[in-house]
């Protein structure tokens, strides 16, 4: 049935896909005018998120959640920041300094209104945005054309040297894959979490946990004192072997869990430096959590700040080679936590033959740290498979599409309310309601533990989404799940029980652990053929970079769909972050080398939900046109470049509107639509040098958008369309 009030909700979020927007969307706006497409934007931003939080601006996030749950829902979600605690800091003082009455974030909350204070600010930090939309799994795949592109134009993959000591370095045992416990629920419930001291203290760490029937409970820990000692050994490797030390984690989406670790390590690389000075840094406020950029830049504070800056920098001359993500800057691996997402950094370390950066922008081999064993093996397989039979070749390989576990969060693992550092020795309990113990650990003070809920309801679409992308691709679909792992075991379970709901009549479909898997999905890929990753959520964001990456060079480029469990639909713009890279290059030098083709394949689907909504058979020649746009961009290599002087994502955006307007002024499908274009297609083409020359112009000098977290939009919009001639064309649609 049509919708009267269907509408198309784009999303503004951060950064290089934020300034992007304010080029892309008043073209797409105007196009959808014509074909009679309503849409409207949300500012879901790490700044609009936290002004929302304090009643200072809609809490459109709130009111996208809600829609996400309705058959209506048509969302286009953009990358945005999964904030770490000194993104966080950064984007309130830069909303302090503009004028709006946001406090301070609390480190160490010691007041009832200190306590609420950050709890709102937790509502805004790590991966707060995606569990709230994501009320359907994930299909993410890389489109065709894009794949057909990749073999035809390849990039380089290097291979490793003979001897690259590269490798992964993870924990054996007492991590939180070996401690992990797992629970089927057999009825709704209300548990509770509770930490039952030596000294024979109750604690309550969370009460009021709701349940549903079906749901699988997960409990695990990660010993810090093993954690310690894994670290130093490390460390003491990394040195004997003269190779860079890096360290990979996911301090945005685990955003309670990771940024300990962090400071684990930064703790242990700097151990001397702590062991003398950590009580002046802790009393300062100065917290390795938030990494040595951090710490470095609050010690001119301090009284004896350059005493310990020269210490920091002992350690560093005196530690095993740190990799750096900006040599130039003398940003190490340690600086921010936010700069060392494993789901990138490791990808790009295979891709470029196992080299990191060192300190004078040289590259080495790394001993790459991932100290939680779940996947570290995934990486560690794809090291070795190229070291064994050599960079995978763009122009040959088949791809691995990915279909994910990720609704009403699930496996939410180390970012939410129910991971705690432990205050004191003693047993954290999952408690049911009529007074049974559900998990147990025995844990010690710093321990890290965490719970995690995966509902029913989403395993068994799950599933269904599996088959159905098997059955439409005729492509092999593989389940990760490690049957000695607690909950993939659990997990394994539902699985069997609901695969015979389907039809999987001549279709391949297996389970193997996450290595096995890695190793089967590269074997197929070198013979040039296809293999679907079926995930849960961490391997799921995993994936969808690290095989990307390999195949097509960036992850940015993928088609992301989810479809939702109500009916509706959430379009995502591909993976590949929020580019902050990018961000300073555009201030600086008036560039924005971010690429918008994943925004482009989300907007097809979207559009062609729109017409199933709406009953508008025009937004669905609007997408087909838009599609065959795609390719033309593609042929035509109209893709931003790296360097100035070439055209960046506003010359990509202007071709594409070229080729989309051509589209769908040659379409004969809908005659007012071709009539309405005509005009623009042939005033874009015969503008074209001078559009071009005018998007070249401004390069070179510094662009000012008002601001990095919370940018103003006139300035930003003037800086995103510089051509006057292409603004009048669409303005004037």
């Amino acid at each position: 049935m049509a919708e009267d009030n269907a509408k198309i909700i784009y999303t503004y979020t951060d950064e290089a896909p934020l300034l992007a927007t304010y080029s892309f969307l008043p073209i797409v706006e105007a196009y959808a005018a014509k074909a009679g497409v309503a849409i409207e934007t949300r500012d879901i931003s790490v700044a609009a998120r936290i002004l929302a939080q304090f009643g200072l601006a809609d809490d459109a996030l709130a009111e996208l959640g809600a829609l996400a749950k309705t058959p209506a829902a048509n969302i286009i979600k953009l990358p945005n920041i999964s904030a770490s605690i000194p993104q966080l800091k950064a984007a309130i003082k830069e909303l302090q300094e503009k004028g709006y009455d946001v406090p301070n974030y609390p480190d160490a909350p010691s007041t009832p209104e200190e306590q609420e204070i950050r709890a709102k600010f937790d509502k805004v930090k790590g991966s707060a945005v995606n569990p709230v939309l994501r009320e359907g799994n994930s299909d993410r795949r890389a489109p065709l054309s894009v794949k057909a592109y990749a073999k035809s134009h390849p990039h380089r993959n290097k291979p490793f040297a003979e001897g690259s000591k590269t490798n992964v370095a993870t924990m054996s045992a007492h991590d939180f894959k070996a401690n992990e416990k797992s629970v089927t629920l057999a009825g709704d419930d209300t548990l509770s979490i509770v930490l039952e001291t030596a000294s024979g203290e109750t604690k309550v760490l969370k009460d009021g946990l709701a349940v549903l029937a079906g749901e699988i409970v997960d409990a695990t820990k990660m010993s810090v004192a093993d954690l310690h000692a894994f670290l130093v050994n490390a460390l003491a490797k990394a040195k004997a072997e003269d190779v860079l030390f890096s360290v990979h984690l996911k301090a945005t989406m685990m955003k309670v869990s990771d940024p300990i670790i962090f400071g684990h390590v930064v703790k242990a690389y700097f151990a001397p430096v702590f062991a003398q000075y950590g009580a002046d840094l802790a009393a300062a406020g100065l917290s390795a959590n938030d990494g040595l950029g951090a710490i470095l830049a609050g010690l001119d504070a301090l009284p004896n700040g350059a005493e310990i800056k020269a210490a920091f920098e002992k350690g560093l001359a005196e530690g095993p080679r740190l990799s750096y993500t900006n040599s130039d800057k003398g940003i190490t691996n340690l600086h921010v936590p936010s700069d060392v997402i494993v789901d990138a950094s490791m990808p790009a370390l295979v891709r470029n033959g196992g080299k990191l950066w060192g300190a004078d922008g040289g590259e080495d081999d790394t001993l790459a740290v991932i100290p939680d064993s779940s996947y570290a093996g995934v990486y560690q397989t794809v090291i070795d498979d190229v070291k064994t039979y050599g960079p995978l070749d763009p122009a040959t390989i088949g791809t691995v599409p990915n279909v994910g576990l990720m609704a009403q969060a699930a496996e939410e693992y180390g970012s939410h309310d129910k991971t705690f550092e432990i205050p004191e020795a003693g047993t954290v309990r999952v408690v049911a309601s009529n007074g049974d113990v559900l998990i147990e650990h025995d844990v010690e003070a710093g321990d890290i533990w965490r719970a995690c809920q995966t509902k029913d309801i989403p395993v068994r679409d799950w599933v269904k989404l599996a088959v159905d992308r098997a059955r439409a691709s005729a492509t092999p679909a593989i389940f990760w799940l490690d049957e000695t792992r607690a909950h993939d075991a659990e997990l394994i379970k539902k699985v069997a029980a609901y695969l015979p709901e389907h039809d999987t009549d001549g279709l391949e479909i297996k389970i193997l652990a996450p290595s096995l898997a890695t190793a089967y999905s590269l074997e197929r890929m070198r013979r040039g053929e296809d293999t679907i990753s079926v995930t849960g959520n961490v391997l799921r964001d995993y994936n969808t970079d690290l095989f990307p990456i390999l195949e097509v060079g960036t992850s940015a480029k993928m088609l992301s769909i989810v479809p939702l469990i109500a009916g509706g639909g959430l379009f995502e713009t591909g993976a590949g972050g929020s580019a902050p890279k990018h961000v300073q290059q555009l201030v600086e030098e008036d560039y924005l080398r971010w690429d918008s083709l994943g925004e482009f394949f989300a907007l097809v689907p979207s559009l062609e939900k729109y017409a199933e909504q709406a009953g508008k058979p025009a937004a669905k020649v609007l997408a087909d046109a838009l599609d065959k746009a795609t390719g033309t961009f593609l042929e035509e290599d109209r893709s931003p470049g790296r360097k100035l002087g070439t055209i960046d994502n506003r010359g990509s955006h202007f071709y594409l509107g070229l080729y989309w307007a051509q589209a769908l002024a040659e379409q004969t499908e809908d005659a007012e639509l071709a009539a309405a274009f005509k005009p623009l297609a042939e005033s874009l083409a015969a503008n074209e040098q001078k559009i071009v020359e005018e998007l070249l112009a401004v390069q070179g000098k510094p662009a000012d958008i008002g601001g990095y977290y919370f940018p103003d939009a006139e300035k930003t919009a003037a800086v995103m369309r510089p051509s006057a001639t292409l603004n009048q064309a669409i303005d004037s649609l």
